[in-house]
């Protein structure tokens, strides 16, 4: 059975901020998708790896573990499948990989950064911006964007249960 675990704040101050797009996108996929195991920690982002290896039957259930994510290296409205990278920085995906000593899972990276009026990524720069901007909520056309995104991760989803990863990545990989 596949693990889908949502990455994310606990509370009820960050339910609705881009930190917890991940956390979302899981809780729609609880919803939709059946045969498959829904965690959302309740630990804070920086410390999911504890409550993910928790959640791991061993080694051999790495290949099934769907993370998902918050990622400011793509804009709002838009979704990645990626497998057996780095964090790229991201902390909650440092402590997951920290906690299971391994880089071999399954990741959806939801963007969550705005685009420019001519498309272009408009990513927060400096630590201190970078923080204030994943802990401020989803403007209202910003979270009508994401509701289809979380669509398109519940069918993400169900793809790589029921066809495999490759299929899923040269689907929704664009």
């Amino acid at each position: 059975m596949y693990i889908v675990v949502g990455l994310g704040n606990p509370g009820e101050e960050y339910s609705l901020t881009r930190h917890n797009a991940g956390r979302m996108a899981a809780e729609f996929v609880a919803l939709k998708v059946s045969g498959v195991k829904v965690v959302t920690p309740d630990t804070f982002m920086n410390h999911s790896g504890r409550a993910v290896a928790k959640a791991m039957a061993g080694k051999k259930s790495f290949d099934k573990l769907i993370v998902i994510y918050d990622d400011l290296d793509l804009s709002i409205g838009t979704m990645k499948i990626s497998f057996n990278r780095s964090s790229g920085g991201h902390r909650g995906l440092e402590s997951i990989i920290h906690a299971l000593k391994t880089e071999a899972f399954i990741r959806i990276r939801i963007g969550i950064s705005p685009k420019t009026p001519s498309g272009k990524l408009k990513k927060p720069k400096g630590e201190a911006a970078v923080e204030k901007h994943i802990l401020t909520e989803f403007k209202k056309p910003e979270m009508e964007a994401l509701k289809k995104v979380f669509k398109t991760v519940v069918t993400v989803v169900e793809t790589i249960k029921d066809r495999g990863l490759q299929p899923a990545m040269t689907e929704f990989n664009s």
